[in-house]
């Protein structure tokens, strides 16, 4: 079973960039995310539609 969500340590690698260019693309709400309890999350399915190009913006 394929976890809903992934970190932001699985972001950066799925995307070849380093954590703090995944934080600095949450921080200019570049990439759609969001954050429970101060954690920050992503929901795969909405990781892939943005890297096809679907959907852009945050969901925080």
């Amino acid at each position: 079973m394929r976890k809903i969500t992934l970190t932001v340590n699985e972001v950066a690698e799925l995307i070849s960039v380093s954590t703090t260019t995944i934080y600095a693309m949450v921080r200019e709400k570049q990439v759609p995310h969001i954050k429970i309890r101060g954690r920050i999350l992503f929901h795969r399915e909405v990781i892939e539609a943005w890297l096809r190009g679907e959907s852009q913006g945050n969901q925080a």
